[in-house]
């Protein structure tokens, strides 16, 4: 197999509520999921053989999700209050069909709207992953 089709690929955000409900942020464009990565830390001493340098693993992150969005105010600038809430809201990154779901805890950090004279209104919005992301397997 060559790939997989991403069409069909949501972000989708949790109420907040018990029982969680989660619903689709709609009219999203594209998603770019989490981009998790480790810091390396330096230990590299005069005793490095061959004057190689060596590295351990640091602390990991979650990295960033951004998504770009046909925007529609009524439907959208709800998602804006979220820029005034401190605290991490439960996301998810669906993938297609049954191939499973990255979840994880966010913050709203950028929501970027343009209105070009000769082209649709859009938005960008860029989240900030706090913890570790769960990366749920499809079938």
């Amino acid at each position: 197999m060559a790939g997989l089709d991403a069409f069909g690929t949501q972000l989708q955000r949790g109420d907040g509520a018990g029982p969680e409900v989660f619903t689709a942020i709609a009219n999203v464009t594209d998603i770019t999921p989490p981009g998790i990565e480790r810091e390396t830390i330096d230990v590299t001493t005069h005793g490095s053989p061959d004057q190689w340098r060596e590295h351990i693993g640091g602390l990991k992150d979650g990295g960033e999700v951004s998504i770009d969005i046909n925007y529609d105010p009524r439907v959208h600038d709800s998602l804006i209050a979220d820029l005034d809430d401190p605290n991490p809201r439960n996301y998810k990154v669906v993938w297609p069909g049954t191939l499973g779901d990255w979840a994880f805890k966010a913050i709203l950090k950028g929501f970027e709207p343009e209105a070009p004279h000769d082209d649709k209104l859009a938005a960008s919005l860029t989240y900030k992953v706090s913890g570790k992301p769960v990366l749920n397997p499809g079938i």
